[in-house]
């Protein structure tokens, strides 16, 4: 339990941040519109994902030194991957409307392995929205409109929050029918 509060909160303070940076691309009112929604979201996330977590349950084993070793590795690929990323896309491509797809791609993939080293399918599919957000605000930003790349950052951080929110439940072990 105590391992999911603190990914709630990570994933709350990310999700945060994304909005509150990329909502300020954005015209009036929605500018400040999505930044009281983003600060809504996060306290109503922290208050009940983190501070006061519904359900019992026991403690949860603490993960395996695999699992710590998967986490350390995508978080430092991510943490490695954005700057570099970014000034490819910037300085050789010399397409910044990307810079924010390409982040939200990252954080996204970066949760994928989280998926099956803590056995928490909810990470897949955390993952695999924010990449699918990250594509489709790429190809709208470069062929329809460039306010895609400050929305792909604003809905990667309600992704974010929403996740946060539903908490990561464990894949359990199916019981045993009683004879």
């Amino acid at each position: 339990m105590r391992g999911e509060r603190i990914g709630a909160m990570i994933g709350s303070i990310g999700g945060l941040v994304f909005i509150l940076i990329n909502a300020g691309e954005l015209a009036a009112p929605w500018n400040a519109v999505l930044r009281v929604v983003g600060v809504l979201a996060f306290v109503a996330v922290v208050w009940f994902a983190v501070i006061r977590p519904s359900g019992a349950q026991g403690p949860a084993e603490p993960p395996s030194r695999q699992a710590i070793r998967v986490y350390g590795t995508s978080v430092t690929a991510m943490a490695l991957g954005i700057p570099v990323g970014a000034g490819v896309i910037n300085n050789v491509l010399h397409q910044p409307l990307l810079t924010v797809p390409w982040v939200v791609l990252l954080v996204g993939a970066h949760f994928l392995p989280f998926a099956g080293a803590f056995h928490a399918p909810v990470f897949a599919r955390l993952g695999w929205t924010m990449i699918g957000l990250a594509v489709a605000g790429g190809v709208l930003a470069l062929t329809v409109i460039e306010a895609a790349s400050p929305w792909t950052g604003v809905l990667g951080g309600l992704a974010l929050l929403g996740f946060s929110a539903a908490g990561s439940p464990r894949v359990q072990p199916q019981a045993e029918p009683a004879h």
